[in-house]
């Protein structure tokens, strides 16, 4: 179950299902009792368990669940590789826990093993939703909430599953929180760039003296390398753990060069570096069949001290056709939502970067669906979790759109946060004004 297979073979796992009163019977063991997470409201009822294709889920109901509203999480990542592990979605259930302490039900799934593969955790994520109907009774709402990685998993499950026999499908709505959107080839070909920008710079991953290797696949597979080994590569070339003022010379320009290229923070560096080595091993040579679905052949990097040495001397590589089309079907959003979706962005987020949401924005245009999507952005520079009081603020004017077809704005939105702070803490950081660059101000165009 959980061996690497390819995202084409992944595809044919999607299947048809139908949204009348009850959910299809899932073939899985029901969910067991289990102590909730300090984090949980008391007198919240928690369960976990297995669903059958080796994902494990944590599911959180209210003590007075009023509201009869069902929020399905999809996490972020994909960082971790390898089989699936329980605690994944115990801390998914601690992080959230504000969506059960503003009284929705709540869970989240595992996915049946780590790395890339977006339409998988759409089936995982679906199908831990048919277990709860199953078992805990159908909900009046379910919202879909994707956050970071798992937005791009909510919005293409909010795709697979629109309609079916020609029924509504089974969510009402989709929020959207600081994700990564577009698909893999999108969002992840500027860590190419880091890869490329970094070896010309450092030429230390790999070293002279080991095996080369196209860097496109991240790692070889028989690589011993380690994080902490990364991490001493990259703080030799750039004194990136060090105060400023400790560096060299020498690691101060071979920084500023690498930042400034890929416009990237100082302290999002060796994040970006591990998700270019680990998840890229995983997804070109696990899931592409060890293929590359990236391309920098006509990219030209500016923000060097030399950018015409820099563009002659990075390596060049051109994608698979198949590669990107196996990507792109696995991942890419066609924009095709029926229902209310509900966004929120860090304008200074560094690790997906606001940009991506004109991007994504410009697919609903396309599609014909951008009556449905509303966008908020806030000025904060974290990634995984804003301020608080927002997460409340943003599933009331999310209902209120579903139920009484009250299409929140920023300004509505940024008002309910401020209703808010009494209970989850001051922070509404909401800029109504703001609207998101285009990628190619960010992520260098090819």
């Amino acid at each position: 179950m959980n061996l690497p297979i390819p995202l084409y073979s992944v595809l044919a796992l999607v299947v048809l299902v139908s949204y009348g009163c009850a959910a299809p019977r899932v073939d899985a063991p029901p969910p067991q009792l289990q102590a909730c997470p300090a984090e949980v409201p008391a007198g919240a009822r928690c369960y976990g368990g297995e669903d059958g294709r080796g994902a494990f889920y944590r599911i959180a109901i209210p003590a007075n669940w009023d509201k009869q509203v069902l929020v399905m999480h999809a996490h972020g990542g994909p960082a971790d590789t390898g089989p699936a592990k329980a605690e994944r979605s115990e801390q998914d259930l601690k992080r959230w826990a504000v969506t059960v302490k503003a009284g929705y039900a709540w869970a989240g799934s595992s996915y049946r093993r780590g790395g890339y593969g977006v339409t998988m955790a759409a089936e995982d994520t679906e199908r831990l939703r048919q277990i709860f109907v199953q078992h805990f009774g159908a909900t009046r709402r379910t919202l879909l909430h994707g956050q970071s990685y798992g937005g791009g998993v909510a919005s293409k499950a909010a795709e697979i599953y629109a309609t079916a026999g020609g029924q509504r499908g089974p969510y009402d709505g989709v929020l959207l929180t600081n994700s990564v959107l577009g698909g893999g080839q999108l969002a992840y070909t500027f860590r190419l760039d880091l890869r490329v920008v970094y070896q010309y710079v450092c030429k230390n991953h790999p070293k002279p003296d080991e095996p080369p290797y196209p860097l496109w696949q991240g790692l070889p597979m028989d690589a011993n390398l380690t994080r902490a080994d990364l991490l001493t590569r990259i703080d030799d070339c750039t004194g990136v753990r060090k105060p400023a003022a400790q560096r060299s010379a020498q690691q101060s320009a071979n920084l500023a060069t690498i930042v400034n290229v890929l416009k990237l923070s100082e302290q999002s560096l060796v994040g970006h570096m591990n998700w270019a080595t680990w998840l890229f091993r995983d997804l070109t040579q696990l899931r592409l069949d060890k293929r590359n679905p990236f391309d920098n052949s006509t990219a030209v990097y500016s923000g060097s001290a030399n950018d015409t040495a820099l563009n002659a001397g990075v390596l060049r590589y051109r994608a698979d056709p198949q590669a990107v089309a196996v990507l792109a079907k696995d991942s890419a959003p066609d924009g095709r939502v029926n229902v209310p979706t509900l966004m929120i962005h860090g304008a200074n987020d560094p690790t997906a970067f606001v940009e991506l949401e004109s991007a994504y924005r410009e697919v609903r245009e396309r599609a014909g669906t951008a009556h449905l999507l509303v966008q908020t952005f806030t000025d904060e520079s974290a990634h995984s979790y804003l301020a608080e009081a927002q997460y409340p603020a943003l599933f009331t004017a999310l209902l209120d759109w579903v139920t009484q077809g009250d299409k929140p704005t920023p300004q509505k939105v940024l008002a309910l946060c401020r209703g808010y702070e009494a209970a989850y803490g001051k922070g509404c950081r909401i800029q109504p004004d703001y609207r998101s660059p285009p990628l190619a101000s960010r992520v260098t165009p090819r």
